[in-house]
């Protein structure tokens, strides 16, 4: 497992990250994005969507839950998840965000409300606000990612 850090001072830094996990991402994997609200985790996810080829801005699927991306929106299908209206983990099956892995990614903020055995093998990134508004940018990248994590 590798681990890591780095400071993010404007949202364009937040989607630049984003830009560069999808220039590794591929079918079967998933991105945990942890932190408070404002964080910046949404930026992380436009980035990213930005640059697999999604013309406009993608909105948050706070309501929705499940936003999903398709070909040729993007170049590889994406599901967009936010968790944060999930009531309990045991809701988790419902949304079918395991079969998708098959052929798509996903990108899942909130991931903590889906349990703490939820994607063992995620690429795992947490946002926290610095005094300073800027934002501190930690991840945990397991195997499955350590010869592709861009290096930030």
């Amino acid at each position: 497992m590798t681990k890591g850090e780095r400071r993010l001072a404007t949202a364009a830094d937040s989607e630049a990250v984003g830009a560069e996990i999808a220039s590794a991402l591929r079918p079967g994997d998933v991105v945990l994005l942890d932190g408070p609200l404002g964080a910046g985790k949404t930026s992380i996810a436009r980035g990213l969507l930005a640059a697999l080829g999604l013309a406009g801005e993608a909105p948050s699927p706070s309501f929705a839950i499940v936003q999903p991306y398709d070909v040729p929106e993007v170049r590889l299908p994406v599901l967009h998840v936010d968790l944060y209206r999930l009531d309990d983990a045991s809701e988790l099956p419902e949304l079918g965000l395991d079969d998708a892995l098959y052929d798509s990614a996903l990108v899942v903020e909130w991931p903590d409300r889906a349990g703490p055995s939820a994607w063992p093998d995620a690429l795992r990134l947490a946002l926290s606000i610095e005094p300073d508004g800027a934002r501190r940018l930690t991840w945990e990248a397991p195997a499955a990612w350590e010869r592709r994590w861009p290096s930030i």
